[in-house]
Formats: structure tokens, sequence, C-alpha cells
């Protein structure tokens, strides 16, 4: 048992992943349906990271994520009719609908955004752990990025400040082994967790298949950084769907069936569902039907943005439009702050 932490019952654990695996689903026929233009990156087959992870964190510890991070949001206790709303943007999405998949933020429980440039989410989440510091908070931040971000400087950037200044932060690889179709075999030389450890950071490689296993160092790395120490987590896990849903109709063949089928035997939620009662997956089943058919319902009926208010909240602080004005930028409405 790490110290400072209750483990989650493995029911809890079933729950978000089951949730999340379901939403993933039910995403991919919205944008089937065109209800989602964008497209997804889903992360079936990753669920037990997602799970892992924020049954180790509280409400209000912030998180930034990648652009594979509806689990992760879910996790972290994201209302998954507002998500849904968000990818098929809609004004009632998490962010109004402008961040939809790929960019979705959820500050009422500490997502700060979920960034689609690859590696650079780690260091907003280590000058938000620095702040978080400098205010005297036990409060801390987590950084999820793929492996395809190790090889970004931004991150060894990150890595360096958060090891110099004792930034309360964990920095997690959720290591899927591909980026984009790209092997990491042939992308990453040495080891990803030596290049945390060359900065001074403690650094472990984990299953990323089973939740107790992602729970259980994820609480000790939260443990760490709540005392001053960051820390480095690689979880190797694996996504059953492609790289985004355009592989629906692109049809890549990158993988061997033969390992995709290996890593599916492994199913992590399959595994979570052997450690309850039946009756109790059972209940849990039925009960995420219902939310997500609410989830879908609410979504699909909810408004889509008017043009006339693209600009809105481009600032925080408040500089709008000016009505009539076309002095700005080609043809773009130059901006004044509100109220002159």
């Amino acid at each position: 048992m790490v110290a400072g932490q209750t483990a989650p019952p493995p029911q809890d654990l079933y729950r978000i992943m089951r949730l999340t695996r379901r939403f993933e689903e039910r995403a991919i026929d919205l944008v089937r349906l065109g209800e989602i233009v964008s497209g997804i990156h889903a992360c079936i087959g990753q669920e037990a990271v997602a799970a892992g992870i924020g049954a180790a964190l509280r409400r209000d510890d912030l998180l930034v994520a990648h652009h594979r991070s509806h689990g992760h949001m879910l996790a972290k206790g994201t209302d998954p009719g507002r998500l849904l709303a968000e990818m098929a943007g809609r004004v009632t999405g998490v962010a109004r609908g402008r961040g939809g998949s790929f960019h979705p933020s959820d500050l009422s429980v500490g997502v700060l955004g979920c960034t689609g440039t690859v590696g650079h989410g780690a260091a907003i989440a280590a000058g938000a752990a620095w702040a978080l510091a400098r205010k005297g908070t036990d409060r801390i931040a987590v950084a999820i990025f793929g492996d395809g971000a190790v090889n970004q400087g931004s991150l060894f950037e990150s890595f360096n400040l958060a090891s110099l200044w004792r930034a309360p932060v964990v920095f997690v690889c959720e290591n899927n082994l591909y980026a984009t179709t790209l092997p990491a075999a042939a992308a990453v030389a040495g080891s990803i967790t030596a290049r945390a450890a060359a900065f001074g950071l403690p650094a472990a490689s984990c299953d990323g298949m089973d939740p107790g296993i992602v729970y259980e160092a994820t609480a000790a790395a939260v443990d760490r950084a709540r005392a001053g120490e960051p820390s480095f987590l690689e979880f190797t896990t694996y996504r059953y769907e492609g790289h985004h849903t355009f592989e629906l109709k692109a049809g890549l063949r990158y993988r061997d069936p033969a390992e995709v089928a290996e890593w599916r035997a492994r199913d992590p939620l399959a595994l979570q569902a052997s450690r309850i009662p039946d009756g109790v997956r059972q209940q849990i089943d039925d009960e995420v039907e219902a939310v997500l058919e609410a989830a879908v319902r609410f979504a699909t009926s909810s408004p889509k943005p008017d043009p006339a208010h693209g600009l809105d909240y481009l600032y925080s602080g408040g500089v709008r439009p000016r009505p009539g004005h076309s002095g700005g930028i080609g043809n773009a409405p130059a901006v004044i702050p509100a109220g002159h």
C-alpha cells in the first residue's frame, strides 16, 4: 500500500475503464454519422492507464494530456455528455466547442488542456507545478504524453526545469509502441526511462495494461511529488484501433495482425472485469450504457456555435472584435479591449 493513498475498489477501476471503452466506441459511431467531423484518436486498449492515474489524483490536482486523452479526462471527473458535446463542436462542450477532440480542457476538474502539439504539454505542466509550489499548496501537476514525445526537445527542457526547481510534477509516457505509424523501436535510441533518469528524475517502466499496477506506480509518484520530488513513469500499453479514425477509410497496414491479436488477448478491460463478481459487473455495464445514452442525446441535441461569436473567449482579458470595423489583418476584424 502506498503511503497517503487508499487503493480504489476493483469495481471503481472497472467502472471508469468500461465508461472509457464505451465512450470511445460511441464516439466512433458519431464520427461515422458525421456528428464529430474532425474524427478522433481513440484510446481503446489503453483504458488501464487512464483509470489508474485518475484514481491516484485528487480533483484539485492539475493535468495536461495529449490528443488521445478522452479516457484521462473521464477518469479525472469530466462529465461524459459535456466532453462528447465538445468533440461534436457544440456550445455545451467543456470548452464551448472550441477545443474539439484534439484540444479539450476542463478547468472544473483540473484539466488545463490536452494538446496535439507533441510533447509540449510537459512544459505547461512543469510550469503549473512550479506555480503551485510557489503558492505553498500540496497540489501537483501531471503531464501525460506518448512515446512520440520522447524525441522532443521541449520535453527535456521540462525535465531539466522540474528537476532543478523540484517542481511537484509527474511526467507520464503512455508508450503504445507507435508514433502514428512509426514503431517506437525505430525512432527511440536507448531507454526511454534512462532519458528521464539522466536529469536526476526517479524513473520507472511499468505494465500499462493492468490498472492496479498503474495505480500503485502513480500513487507512489504522486506522494513523491507532494513532497517536492518530480518523477517519471513509462506505461507500456497498446491501442487496438488506428492512430486516428482516418484509418477506418485509409486501410493502413503497418502492424502485424499477430501482434494486434497478442495484445488484444491482454485486454485490460477483461482483466479488470475478472476481478469483480459477475452481478456487479453487469450492474456497472448497465449504468454505463444509461450514462452514455444520455450523453449522446445531450451532445447531439445541443446547438452548434454561431459564427458571429467565433472570436469570443479568444483572450482571457475580454478582448472583443470592434463591431463593423474591418481594419484587422486581411479581412479579419480588428480587436480592442472590452469597454473601450
